[in-house]
């Protein structure tokens, strides 16, 4: 299976052409979160590297991330997966980002991706559960070993291990979208319902403690 990844959620541009396993062409631009007007030219250079044939998806990072890089991304990776005729996946930042870890590391820990909300806070996501914001003085205890990605992931550890708990920090900081590929591709393989490509939004951890009947309340 061959798929054109995209990213755009953290201080990272990049696209790039998997195929089984393999990474066949790919380009990227570091900086300022986003770098949203980088991606179209990002992907046609990663195309003009490969040889045919076209895609058969395109898989585009859907956050948690920055707003504008997010929406730039998915609404470019939307415009090529309709012009091909092929399926638009999504994979979040911490999917990404995991999907990335030698395997050594992630064996017999749990994954948490942590990275930089705006006025200070952090989103944490974990597999299997919406990701919240919160401060770095509300992370929770895990309860077992974790390690850690995102570009949060260094204070974040620190905090945990102060805490008394196991804690490896990784040395995987931002998501590349070669791992959006992979990480697409092996959610297919497994069978698993594809992702749907819109933005994820972390809601702040208070709000989830809350009745979904007081928060759809009208004001």
């Amino acid at each position: 299976m061959r798929v054109l990844g995209l990213d755009g959620a953290l201080a990272r541009a990049s696209a790039a052409l998997w195929q089984d396993g393999s990474v066949l062409a790919e380009a990227r631009r570091d900086g300022a979160r986003g770098q949203p007007a980088a991606l179209p030219a990002l992907v046609d250079a990663v195309l003009r590297q490969a040889s045919p044939p076209l895609p058969d998806a395109v898989a585009v990072s859907v956050g948690p991330g920055g707003f504008t890089g997010i929406r730039a991304a998915i609404a470019l990776g939307r415009g090529l997966a309709d012009g091909w005729g092929v399926p638009l996946l999504g994979v979040t930042t911490g999917e990404a980002l995991a999907e990335a870890l030698f395997p050594a590391l992630s064996e017999g820990r749990a994954v948490w991706s942590v990275t930089f909300a705006g006025r200070g806070g952090l989103v944490l996501e974990r597999a299997g559960e919406p990701p919240v914001m919160l401060e770095e003085t509300a992370l929770p205890l895990p309860a077992g070993p974790v390690v850690l990605v995102g570009d949060a992931a260094a204070p974040a550890a620190a905090r945990l291990r102060a805490r008394g708990a196991d804690a490896l920090l990784s040395g995987e900081r931002l998501p590349a979208a070669a791992a959006v590929a992979s990480a697409a591709a092996r959610r297919m393989a497994r069978g698993e319902a594809p992702r749907a490509a819109v933005p994820l939004y972390a809601e702040p951890l208070a709000l989830r403690a809350e009745p979904l009947a007081l928060r759809a309340a009208p004001g």
